[in-house]
């Protein structure tokens, strides 16, 4: 009666499981296939870095979207095949992918300071790429956070003069665009910062972003609550059968 019991509950929990597994193996194959198409018709749009070349919106979301599907992968198999080894990777992976979460808040929150300095000298020197040969991608997403935010340059205006060695501006900072609309007066340009419009904007959303980070949490929660369950549980069967 009480391996009955146990088996039953592990099947149970097995099926909930395969199909948080299921789930996850097919939200990593969707960002998968967003961050190819992105690859493949974008290019490197939204690289700003010039320490990072590679961190762009598309290699981002097919490193996510190909991770994500492995664990759910790995989750699947293990709750179909009942197997202890692969349902304690699963538990594994979750786990290891909260933490870093966790690390990454926390040193964010500790030295926001460090990282807004580092992250304008970087950005900084990426303008110097701005136009070259290779850096499309770069170009296009500067283009289009001056266009979209009214804004120009890091910290301001002044920023290009050094990119271009003369008092001169890319034609997205200007107030009216126009070609070569940067060869004219300041007065004809934004003059607010990008990194500080891009802040703002990030704080206007900041509970959107925070309920849905929230929500991601409670989700892996509950995902690493159910993986060790039911490992729990199978090792429960295993050894009443034994």
């Amino acid at each position: 009666m009480r391996l009955q019991k146990a088996e039953t509950e592990a099947s149970f929990l097995l099926g909930a499981q395969g199909k948080k597994a299921r789930f996850l193996k097919l939200g990593g194959c969707g960002i998968l296939g967003v961050g190819i198409w992105l690859a493949v018709t974008q290019g490197n749009f939204a690289t700003l870095s010039s320490s990072f070349p590679s961190l762009s919106a598309a290699n981002l979301l097919i490193v996510t979207g190909t991770f994500v599907m492995i664990i759910g992968f790995v989750g699947c198999i293990g709750a179909i095949k009942e197997n202890k080894c692969l349902l304690l990777s699963f538990f594994i992976m979750l786990l290891i992918v909260f933490l870093l979460e966790l690390t990454v808040v926390i040193l964010f929150f500790v030295y926001t300071d460090k990282i807004d300095k580092y992250a304008q000298r970087d950005l900084k020197k990426g303008l110097h790429l701005y136009g070259t040969d290779g850096n499309i991608g770069l170009t296009n997403a500067w283009s289009i956070i001056q266009t979209d935010f009214r804004c120009c340059g890091v910290s301001n205006y002044t920023d290009w003069f050094e990119v271009y060695n003369t008092t001169r501006v890319p034609d997205s900072c200007c107030l009216e665009f126009s070609e070569n609309c940067g060869l004219h007066s300041p007065g004809t340009w934004w003059k607010d910062s990008c990194y500080e419009a891009v802040k703002i904007w990030l704080q206007e959303n900041l509970l959107a972003v925070g309920i849905f980070g929230l929500c991601t949490v409670l989700v892996q929660i509950l995902g690493l609550t159910f993986a060790m369950t039911m490992y729990c549980q199978v090792v429960k069967a295993d050894t009443y059968c034994a």
